[in-house]
C-alpha cells in the first residue's frame, strides 16, 4: 500500500487534518491510520466515564468519515518506522472476543508522514499508580470506569437495603481540567442514578468524591479567579478538594500522601499528568524531554525526512519562541497550519516561510451539565475575561460542535445536534447497563 500523505492518529488534530485534506485531495492521496474504529472527542471522556454520554451514540466511525470526506482509512496500530524506505509498519488487528486475526500486519509507504498519536498518562514513578488507578486516555478506559462504578453503586444499594452502613469512595488524583470535570460530572450522574432505582442511596452521604491536587490550588495553569470559582462550585456539590497534596503510593483500596494521610478509595482515577507514548522512542526519531517528538516551528520532526508531528505527542517551540501547550485548541491550529503546508506542496508551491504560532483563546472547564467556568483571551496580549454559568456552558458545548463541523460539515453537525437533543429526552439521563 502507498499514499502521498499518511496521518497516524485519529484524535482531534489528526482527524481534522485528514478530513480537510481529503476534501481537497481525495483518497488516493490522503490516508488516516488508527488502531480504533471510532473517534470520540477526548475532552468528553469524563462524560463517558460518568455515564452521561453513551459512546455508542457519540462515537463517529472513521470509515464513515473517510467516505464522506474523501480520505482512505486503514485500521491498525503503527508499530514501526522505516524512515529510509519511507514506510510505516502497521500491526495485525484481532477480534475483541475470540482473539482471531482480522487483519494481518501490513506495510504502508508514504511521501509525507504526520504522527499525531496523542499522549498517555505520566505516573511519575508513584508506586501502584498504574496498577490501581484508571486513567481516561481512551474510550475503553472511560467505559471500564463507568461499569466498575455502576457495579459498586449497585453493591452500596444492596448493602443499604440490608441495613448496613456503607458508601463508595472515589479519589481523583489531579485537579486539572480532567479531574475537576470528572468530579462534577460524577456528582450529577450519581444523583441521576439515584432517581433510576437507587432509592436507598443518599448521594452526598454514600458517594464520597475527593480530589487530590499537588499544587496550591486546582486548575493551577488558569487564572486564580477561575480556580476559586470552580472550587466554590465543587464545594457546593459536596466534593472534597485537598491541595498541596503529594501522593506517594496507591493501593487497591486506599491512597497515601507524603504527610501520612490515608484516603479510602474504592475507585481511583489518575489525572495528574501526561507524557508521550513510549512507542515514539523506538522509531529512531529525535525526541525531546518527556519523550515527545522534537519538532521545529514548521512542525517538522527535527533531523527527519518528510515527517511532521502535531498535538500532544509533539514538543514544539512556536514562532514566538514559546512552548506550545498540550491542548485541543493547539492541535486544531496545528492541523490548519499543516493543511496549508500540504496543499502548497501538492500544487508545487514553495513551503510556508511563516512559522506556526500558537494563539491562546482561553480555557473553559465544565463543572457539570449546566455550568462552566473559564477565561477568554482578548485580542490584546494579556487581556482576558472571566466567564461563568450558563453562557460559559453554551460556549463550552460550542467547542464540541466546532470540532464536529470541521470533520462533518455544517449541515450534518446541525442535524446531529438536533438528534442528540431529542435522544436525551427519550432516554435515561445516564447509561444504566
Amino acid at each position: 500500500m502507498r499514499s502521498d500523505i499518511v496521518i497516524v492518529g485519529g484524535g482531534a488534530g489528526g482527524l481534522e487534518l485528514a478530513c480537510k485534506l481529503g476534501r481537497k485531495l481525495g483518497p488516493t492521496k490522503v490516508t488516516l491510520v488508527d488502531s480504533r474504529l471510532y473517534h470520540i472527542w477526548k475532552p468528553s471522556l469524563h462524560e463517558v466515564a460518568a455515564g452521561t454520554l453513551d459512546i455508542h451514540q457519540e462515537g463517529l466511525s472513521y470509515a464513515m468519515l473517510a467516505h464522506d470526506n474523501g480520505f482512505n482509512f486503514v485500521l491498525g496500530p503503527m508499530t514501526g518506522l522505516d524512515e529510509a524506505g519511507q514506510a510505516i509498519e502497521i500491526g495485525a488487528v484481532y477480534s475483541a472476543t475470540e482473539h482471531d486475526e482480522v487483519l494481518p500486519a501490513r506495510r504502508l509507504a508514504y511521501t509525507s508522514l504526520v504522527i499525531a498519536i496523542g499522549s498517555t498518562s505520566n505516573y511519575f514513578g508513584v508506586p501502584g499508580a498504574q496498577e490501581h488507578s484508571i486513567s481516561l486516555n481512551a474510550t475503553e478506559d472511560a467505559e471500564r470506569f463507568r461499569l466498575r462504578m455502576l457495579r459498586l453503586m449497585l453493591a452500596v444499594e444492596q448493602q443499604r437495603e440490608e441495613g448496613r452502613e456503607t458508601g463508595l469512595d472515589v479519589v481523583i488524583i489531579g485537579g486539572g481540567a480532567t479531574g475537576v470535570e470528572l468530579a462534577a460530572e460524577l456528582r450529577e450522574a450519581s444523583g441521576a442514578y439515584a432517581r433510576y432505582g437507587f432509592a436507598r442511596m443518599d448521594v452526598k452521604r454514600d458517594v464520597r468524591i475527593t480530589i487530590l491536587e499537588g499544587a496550591p490550588r486546582i486548575l493551577a495553569p488558569l487564572p486564580e479567579r477561575v480556580s476559586n470559582a470552580a472550587l466554590g462550585l465543587l464545594n457546593k456539590r459536596g466534593i472534597r478538594v485537598v491541595s498541596d497534596c503529594r501522593v506517594t503510593a496507591i493501593d487497591s483500596d486506599k491512597v497515601l500522601d507524603a504527610n501520612g494521610n490515608v484516603y479510602p478509595a474504592d475507585l481511583c482515577v489518575w489525572a495528574a499528568g501526561i507524557r508521550a507514548p513510549e512507542m515514539l522512542g523506538k522509531l529512531g526519531l529525535q525526541t525531546a524531554r518527556g519523550g515527545g517528538l522534537d519538532v521545529d516551528s514548521h512542525l517538522r520532526v527535527k533531523g527527519a525526512k518528510a515527517i511532521w508531528s502535531l498535538g500532544d505527542c509533539a514538543v514544539c517551540i512556536d514562532g514566538n519562541g514559546l512552548p506550545v501547550p498540550p491542548r485541543a485548541q493547539a492541535a486544531h491550529q496545528q492541523a490548519d497550519y499543516l493543511v496549508t503546508t500540504f496543499l502548497r506542496m501538492d500544487k508545487g508551491q514553495p513551503a510556508l516561510t511563516e512559522p506556526y504560532e500558537y494563539r491562546d483563546y482561553g480555557s473553559l472547564v465544565s463543572v457539570g451539565q449546566n455550568t462552566s467556568v473559564g477565561s477568554l483571551m482578548g485580542s490584546l496580549r494579556g487581556a482576558s475575561w472571566f466567564v461563568q454559568g450558563g453562557i460559559a456552558r453554551l460556549m463550552y458545548a460550542s467547542l464540541h460542535l466546532m470540532h464536529h463541523r470541521a470533520v462533518m460539515g455544517i449541515t450534518r453537525t446541525g442535524l446531529l445536534a438536533v438528534a442528540r437533543f431529542l435522544i436525551r429526552r427519550s432516554t435515561p439521563l445516564v447509561k444504566l447497563h
